[in-house]
């Protein structure tokens, strides 16, 4: 568990693993962080058993205000950022940076070698914060990645190797 400053309060937030307990809020934050096309409850669920070390959260002492869920190959050859999420009226406060550092910082203790994302042509802050932390971008935009309309462009950052 890490610990970080709030700004925005006098609480600690904490970056924690997810617990089952956590689940259905979770879902609901899910839901709001990305209300067109959200997990289903039974995907975070899953997600949940099959990478429970790779579900964190960040957690201000009475509700989740974040999580972040990757998805790692069992050689540590890559690990897939699979989802990033921030509860709207908590973005552009560096929560998002928060949960991706401490991400990549256990994925390196790993010994993961490289992690890859999709994102969102048009979420240029999501993109912005990528660069910022290292990534590169693949120069393809890869059409209907998730469906018509649904654009993505893929993103890498190398750990090691």
């Amino acid at each position: 568990m890490t610990a970080v400053p709030s700004r925005r309060t006098s609480r600690r937030l904490r970056i924690r693993r997810v617990r089952e307990e956590d689940l259905q809020e979770l879902s609901l934050l899910d839901q709001e962080s990305f209300p067109e096309e959200p997990y289903p409850y039974f995907v975070l669920r899953q997600m949940f058993d099959v990478y429970p070390g790779h579900l964190l959260v960040l957690d201000d002492g009475t509700a989740l205000m974040g999580y972040i869920l990757c998805g790692t190959a069992p050689d540590l050859s890559r690990s897939w950022v699979l989802g990033l999420g921030i509860t709207p009226d908590e973005r552009g406060q560096g929560f998002g940076r928060l949960l991706m550092e401490e991400a990549l910082r256990r994925l390196r203790g790993l010994g993961v070698r490289e992690v890859v994302l999709t994102v969102a042509p048009a979420n240029k802050a999501a993109i912005l914060l990528y660069e910022n932390l290292g990534f590169v971008g693949d120069p393809t935009l890869h059409e209907n990645y998730f469906g018509p309309g649904a654009d993505r462009l893929r993103m890498r950052l190398r750990l090691s190797g």
